[in-house]
């Protein structure tokens, strides 16, 4: 089942389950979720690696960051993979999931957002792929709302998640055992 805006709005009062909302998410939200804004905007580079037991991220490099009230732009580059990481942070509790879609003005400007899903039991910042396939510069403002979180109720047993992105971070700092 998925929640609806009065049920979040509760949790997000008594439980924080989404810090940092902008006050029209806060009072005006769309939907069965809200809507999250790009916060920090990070250019890719390197190879990366994803073994059995271990892994590796390509380095990261922050290419712009939201700063309230000031207008901050960035240029996506014509086919080319961003990470970027989301204004809000979450504390999901046991028994939530969500998953977070693009926006639609996005993909219909040839931009695409990989989100997911965030488990149970996960707290921190969001972090996702964004990637401009066109064959022009796109112009992203930092604090853009970019995707929409939904909330889905989990019914019976489950494993909170207990990895190590636990927190928001954006990359490895080096090759790293898995949990």
């Amino acid at each position: 089942m998925v929640l609806g805006i009065e049920e979040l709005q509760k949790l997000v009062k008594e439980k924080k389950l989404v810090e940092n909302l902008s006050q029209r998410e806060l009072t005006n939200p769309e939907g069965a979720g809200f809507d999250l804004r790009v916060g920090e905007l990070y250019e890719v580079s390197g190879q990366g690696f994803l073994g059995v037991t271990e892994r590796e991220t390509p380095d990261m490099s922050l290419l712009a960051e939201y700063k309230e009230g000031v207008i901050i732009e960035a240029k996506l580059k014509p086919h080319t993979y961003y990470v970027m990481q989301t204004v809000e942070s979450v504390h999901m509790p046991e028994d939530l999931l969500a998953i977070m879609t693009p926006r639609s003005t996005l993909f219909r400007s040839g931009i695409y957002i990989f989100g997911g899903q965030v488990p149970p039991g996960y707290e921190g910042g969001l972090n996702m792929g964004i990637y401009n396939f066109r064959d022009e510069e796109f112009r992203l403002e930092m604090g853009a709302r970019v995707v929409h979180i939904m909330f889905f109720e989990v019914k019976g047993k489950n494993n909170l998640y207990r990895g190590q992105w636990q927190g928001g971070r954006v990359t490895t700092e080096q090759k790293e055992t898995q949990i």
